[in-house]
């Protein structure tokens, strides 16, 4: 086992399983949440394996996750507007902090990859996943007009 596998491992496993737990339990804004929140650490994972692996076609899979994971989130925020605004979740330090995980993961994969095609997957890939991840973050918590009442 590699240093990339064990930090897959260790998103996966922790990340992923704890997103997993919070989307099967609790009210409604903490599922919202972690449902954002499981996108947002998967597609990492997968950037993690694809290196650890040297399959390339995990970072096909990654793109695809970081492109319609927040999508499947902004449809959840207007389906579940009513019910959100009445709790809307507060989740910025894990919005944050998830977003970092993913940055870090990306420059580190393109230091890795140097220079190359592959190199500005993984920018595009990374910059789909954080800028995705923040804005269906938002649009949970209300804060995007027009989300809010049909």
């Amino acid at each position: 086992m590699n240093g990339w596998l064990l930090a897959a491992a260790l998103v996966l496993g922790g990340g992923v399983g704890a997103t997993l737990w919070g989307v099967a339990t609790g009210p409604l804004r903490r599922r919202a949440v972690a449902q954002n929140l499981s996108t947002a650490l998967a597609c990492p994972g997968l950037l993690l394996l694809a290196q650890g692996y040297d399959r390339p076609a995990y970072v096909d899979l990654a793109l695809v996750l970081a492109l319609l994971g927040p999508v499947g989130t902004l449809v959840f925020a207007r389906l579940l507007a009513d019910e959100l605004a009445a709790d809307p979740p507060r989740a910025r330090g894990l919005t944050w902090a998830t977003a970092g995980l993913g940055a870090a993961v990306v420059l580190a994969l393109c230091a890795a990859a140097g220079p190359s095609r592959e190199a500005v997957k993984l920018l595009v890939t990374g910059a789909l996943l954080i800028g995705g991840n923040l804005v269906a973050s938002r649009a949970l918590s209300g804060g995007i007009a027009g989300v809010r009442g049909g």
